[in-house]
This record gives C-alpha cells, structure tokens and sequence, in this order.
C-alpha cells in the first residue's frame, strides 16, 4: 500500500505546456466533459507554435477538399512512408496519418475555428506521391478585437518578443492557431489554464509523499501516474489528475546541459524555442520511468548569424550558394531548411565544414543577404560588418582571402555555378529540380549567378526549430516504458513525444499537426477512461 496522497488541486487532466497540440488536448478534454487543469513554466501561452507560421500538414482534410484538392489517404501513405522509413512503428505513422483530417472536422465543428489552405510543396519532392502543392493548411488570421485581453496572454511572434518590433495588426500563422484556441477554451468552464507554473515531477501511484517509492518491483517504480509536483509562482503544489497527464510541453532545445547528455549538434543559444522549453516535463517522465526515443534529433535549419552570437532558423534564399571549408558547393541551397540542416551537420562531423560557414553572392540586390526570412529581425548592416559576419571585396579572390577558403576553389565553383545558372540546370546538386526549390523563387530559377562586383559573404550557423526527441509513446499517444508496456496515466505529444517522423521532416506544419493528432488522441482516449 502506499501512503495516502495530499493534494492542493484536482482535476480529471492535467495538460503541461501551452502550444498548439497541448491547448488541442486542453481544448478536446475540455469538450469532452472533463476538468482539465493546463500548466505553462512561462508568463505566456503559446510555446514555439506562436513563433511559427502555424501550418498543419494534415493530408485529405476538409479545408484542402473544398478548395478542389483531390489527393487520397493511400497517396499521402506512400509518400510520407517513402520518406520517414521504418525509423518509427508504422502503426504510429498510420495513427498520424489517419486523424489529421479528422481533426480538423472537429475543430471546424466549433465557430471558433476556421482554417485556410497556404500552398506548400512537400519537402521531399521526388518521392512517390510528393504534391507540388502540398498538404498544408493554416487558421484563418484574427483582429486583435476579436481576442480582446486574450492577446495580452499570448506570445508575442518572434519579431516583437525577440526584435522589439510592434505587434502586427492582424494576427496570422501561429499567432491565429494559438489566438484560436485560447478563444474557444475561454469559453469551457472545465478548463484552468495557468500560467509561471513549471511540472517538477510526476506522481506516479506507488510513490509516498515525499517521493520515495512504496511499491517498486526490483527497482522500478509501479502503477499510474496520478499527478503532478508543480511550482506556481515560486509555491510547491500537488495536482491530482483522476484520468491522466499530458506531457506537450515542447523540446529540451534550450537546456545545453540535456544537449550535450544526448549529443544534440548545435547550441541551445540558437533554438527557436521559448525559453522555457528545458526538458523538465521530459525529464519527469523520465524519471518515473518513461522510454525515451531520438533525443539527439531536432527540426533543423541553417541559421543567419548575429552580432550577438546567436544564428536563428532563415529560409527563403533569393540567391547566393553555400561552401564548405575549400571554398566548394556541398549542398541544394535551395532545399527545404531540416534537409539542408541535416547535410550542413554531415559535413561539419566529416570535418569538411567549420562555424560558421559562408554564403556567397553577389551585389545584384546589394550588400544585405539574399535572404528574406531571419526568424529575428536583422539589424544595422555595419553591426554586421564589424562583427566579421559580412564581408565583402571587390574580387573573388579578395573575398577567399577574408572567409578563409582557397582563392582558386571559390573562383572555379562560383564559375561553375554561374554556368549552371546560364542554363538552368545544377548537374551537381540538382538545385530547382524540386517544387519547393522553387517555391521562392515566384516560379522561376533559383539558380541566380553570382557576376556582379562587389562580391559578398553572409556568415550561418545552425539553427534549429525545437528537438523532436522525447517520451516514446504508443497510437493513443499513451507512454510507454522501457519494456513496451503503457504507463498508465500518462501521456506525450509534440516535441515532448518522440516524434511519429523520425529523422525527417516530411512537410511544412509537419511539427504542428501531429502534435495536435497525439494531444487529441490523448484527450479522447482519457475522455473514453481506458
């Protein structure tokens, strides 16, 4: 027996973090009947969904049908299994696969949802059953009115919280799925949403009070997870939760020391991610004995480097090309950010690239980088030359010299590269044969030479959108211990649920959209008290 439980709350759920699949749980929890208490560590809810562009990658949904879209589930199938592999259980894959549409039809049962198509070539455009247009929706935007003091609860988009720039004037991407959401909970009595309140540890039936274990079979911890240990507002407090915990509290991206115990590349100073996200709920689940699967991957990206040290995830490259440590082309420029991330990482574990590395172009649209998407703001261009992250000569050669590379290799790569470019075709990365390599380019080639003098060099890094290792669960999003057995109780999706993926990023609103599949399965199977 163990000892008997004090408790400072109860509740039916108990919901840790605040993104888009988390506030899906709270959200379906919530309508199902159920009490739901939701915590978030921070002073805002939103998670890194609110610094996204808010796209669900849910094939076949409703919203893409009305819009004409013709594709079949057995389609997205092939695709999405040609490229994720057999890295994780099929039956997980499936279960991602086959309640996205169905997801968006209860959402869209509620008036406070409302989604929109946003054409999005998949990122793997040469696989069977890629969609030049992809299977990608967004919520529609929102005026500020329409939140009201809502607003003032939620994160702010990267521009403003990071950038100091002003609040835009509409609410559009994350900003609109999480503004959505925390619209529609506002209105369910059931549900308690509170913010500055980090999960510590989990209760799991068996542990006393004190958390020593009463009931552990050689040396594992037995029996449900009924609860949570919480901090609110700097107060210890004890949530009971009748049906179960749900873990979507993002990644550990932002806690260096898990980086470094489970050998994530990269710096936990250029994640995407709030700065919350540490791993803590992770590591609770952890500790009450959760199997944990892919702790060393994250959503990657190269990532545009700042005076201040920090690279930060950028897309949209309107010319220049990458080269490694001998001043040669290593990779598709042009590719989707996670694929060009993952080869920027081989090379760099190769020894062929080293921190930073260099884009180069040319001065066509002038000294500032060819990239249009920064996450953050960029600042002064001289704060950027002074720091030694733009550099820029009036020959090739001249800028070989101030970047570090071989004068001769940079001046044969870019001569080969500008004739690529003549004739639009990359016969060695095969740059602009994919839909989304040209999805920046307004249709057009991406392949821009690189002839006008003065030439320019942008120092990168790498960035990454949140790790995507976590709690390994099973098709009902239930955890699931070392042995394969479900830990009753206790649940994980998005970032904190290791990812239905693997090692790749299928499409844009990929991240988003299972996580919100695995926190409304977790929802209605706790609704259907299994």
């Amino acid at each position: 027996m163990s000892a008997e439980q004090i408790w400072d709350d109860e509740c039916d759920v108990l919901v840790v973090g605040s993104g888009g699949g988390a506030l899906t749980g709270a959200y379906t929890a919530a309508r199902e009947g159920l009490s739901v208490i939701l915590v978030e560590a921070t002073d805002k809810f939103g998670g890194t969904t609110a610094y996204s562009g808010g796209g669900m990658w849910f094939p076949c949904n409703a919203a893409l049908r009305k819009a004409g879209d013709d594709d079949t589930l057995d389609d997205a199938k092939t695709y999405y299994y040609s490229v994720v592999g057999d890295r994780t259980p099929r039956e997980l894959q499936d279960a991602f696969l086959d309640n996205g549409a169905p997801l968006v039809d209860y959402l869209e049962s509620d008036d406070d949802f409302e989604f929109m198509v946003y054409p999005w070539p998949d990122y793997f455009g040469s696989a069977p059953k890629a969609k030049a247009t992809g299977r990608h929706i967004m919520m529609m935007p929102l005026r500020p009115e329409q939140l009201g003091s809502l607003r003032d609860t939620l994160r702010p988009p990267l521009p403003a919280d990071r950038g100091g720039q002003p609040l835009p004037d509409l609410i559009v991407g994350g900003q609109a799925l999480i503004g959505r959401l925390l619209l529609a909970l506002s209105k369910q009595d059931r549900a308690d949403l509170r913010l500055n309140t980090v999960c510590d540890e989990l209760v799991r039936d068996g542990d006393t009070v004190d958390g020593a274990v009463d009931g552990a079979v050689d040396g594992a911890v037995v029996g449900a997870v009924v609860g949570a240990v919480v901090t609110q507002d700097g107060v210890r407090r004890r949530i009971r939760a009748r049906r179960g915990v749900l873990i979507a509290s993002g990644g550990f991206e932002r806690n260096q020391e898990m980086r470094a115990k489970y050998g994530v590349p990269g710096d936990a100073r250029d994640a995407m991610g709030p700065a919350g996200n540490l791993g803590k709920a992770i590591q609770a689940g952890i500790d009450v004995g959760a199997d944990v699967d892919l702790m060393s991957e994250a959503w990657w990206s190269p990532g545009i480097t700042h005076p201040d040290g920090t690279s930060t995830f950028s897309l949209w490259f309107t010319g220049g090309i990458f080269v490694d440590d001998s001043g040669e082309r290593f990779v598709n420029e042009s590719w989707a950010y996670d694929r060009l991330g993952r080869v920027v990482i081989e090379k760099i574990e190769e020894g062929r690239v080293t921190l930073p590395f260099w884009m180069i172009y040319d001065d066509r649209a002038g000294e500032r980088p060819p990239v249009r998407s920064t996450s953050v703001p960029l600042g002064e261009t001289r704060d950027y030359q002074e720091a030694g992250l733009w550099v820029s000569a009036p020959t090739l050669a001249e800028l070989a010299e101030k970047i570090g590379v071989p004068a001769e290799n940079l001046e044969r790569t870019v001569a080969r590269f500008n004739d690529f470019a003549k004739r639009d075709k990359d016969d060695d990365f095969q740059r602009g044969d994919e839909p989304y390599d040209r999805a920046f380019a307004e249709g057009g080639s991406p392949l821009v030479p690189i002839e006008n003098a003065p030439f320019h060099a942008v120092a990168f890094g790498i960035s990454d959108l949140g790790t995507k290792g976590g709690l390994r669960t099973d098709t009902r999003a239930r955890v699931l211990d070392a042995s394969g057995q479900v830990i009753k109780g206790l649940y994980a999706a998005g970032n904190s649920m290791a990812a239905a993926s693997g090692t790749v990023y299928p499409g844009g609103g990929n991240p988003i959209g299972s996580c919100m599949v695995f926190s409304h399965l977790a929802a209605l199977d706790m609704a259907a008290g299994r």
